[in-house]
């Protein structure tokens, strides 16, 4: 059930808060448990993440349509008292009308945030040209303002996750997005201090948000110490689970051990925790 217009507009204003300093990690749940979970380890803030949400319907990553998006959304919204962010891929269209009219539904869901990539899903063509994707990040700007404005807006540069690792194409293409009303920029794929750092430094003073997915050198003090407002997880946490799981269930199968669970949560403690944390816990 979607909260109260009042209770989205608090969350909207907490989570516009969290980006004005320092910085904080925003960890990607795909499930009811696993959202009430981490807000019971206080992360101020959920973010969905495409993959997870895809492989726990049995699909690849990109391969929810817009109406199960839309579903998972008012899900995660309704699961917890915490803002969520919407990983909204491309925004469902290859045009700005669409675009404009997937965002509209979007912040109907009562997400605070959403983000738009610049991904085409065209293998020859990975990336929308700079000015088709300009455009497509205001049409979702003027759809968030129509709807009241209080929705932050990401602008996403998908230049290292789409084989078109140029960092200068990249600075260029979240500047643009800046210019087009995007609140944060977000470029998934960078990894050095250095390209941190330039990034960071080519949109000051929005905030950057920066994806880690796997091990890095880096602590959250070091990430925060460049610079970063906030720090997203992506599909880490879910290819943890599945990492996991596939270990625990070909164990059985190849070897007819069991010792692949020797690392299982304790059903004693994750009942304790769900029983006692309540429906918006």
């Amino acid at each position: 059930m979607t909260p109260e217009p009042a209770e989205i507009a608090r969350r909207r204003r907490v989570f516009a808060r969290l980006h004005v300093s320092g910085c904080f990690v925003i960890p990607n749940p795909w499930d009811i448990g696993g959202a009430r979970y981490l807000k019971g380890l206080g992360f101020p803030a959920l973010a969905t993440t495409s993959s997870g949400a895809a492989w726990s319907q049995g699909r690849a990553d990109g391969g929810l349509s817009r109406t199960m998006v839309l579903d998972h959304l008012r899900t995660l919204v309704a699961a917890t008292d915490l803002p969520v962010n919407a990983d909204f891929e491309n925004g469902f269209a290859s045009d700005a009308r669409g675009v404009a009219e997937s965002v509209r539904l979007a912040v109907a869901t009562g997400v605070a945030g959403l983000s738009i990539e610049d991904a085409s899903g065209d293998a020859s063509m990975p990336l929308f040209d700079i000015d088709v994707a300009v455009e497509r990040l205001r049409a979702a700007r003027r759809a968030i303002d129509e709807a009241g404005g209080d929705t932050l807006l990401v602008g996403r540069a998908e230049n290292f996750v789409a084989g078109r690792p140029d960092l200068d194409d990249c600075i260029a293409r979240l500047r643009a997005y800046a210019e087009a009303g995007a609140d944060c920029l977000y470029a998934p794929g960078i990894r050095t201090r250095e390209q941190i750092a330039a990034v960071v430094a080519a949109v000051s003073p929005k905030p950057v948000n920066l994806l880690v997915g796997s091990p890095s050198e880096l602590t959250l003090r070091d990430i925060a110490a460049l610079g970063v407002r906030r720090v997203s997880l992506g599909g880490a946490l879910a290819r943890s689970a599945w990492g996991a799981f596939q270990h625990a269930a070909r164990t059985i199968v190849e070897d007819g051990r069991f010792d692949g669970f020797a690392d299982a949560a304790s059903g004693v403690e994750l009942d304790g925790f769900f029983r006692d944390s309540g429906t918006m816990g």
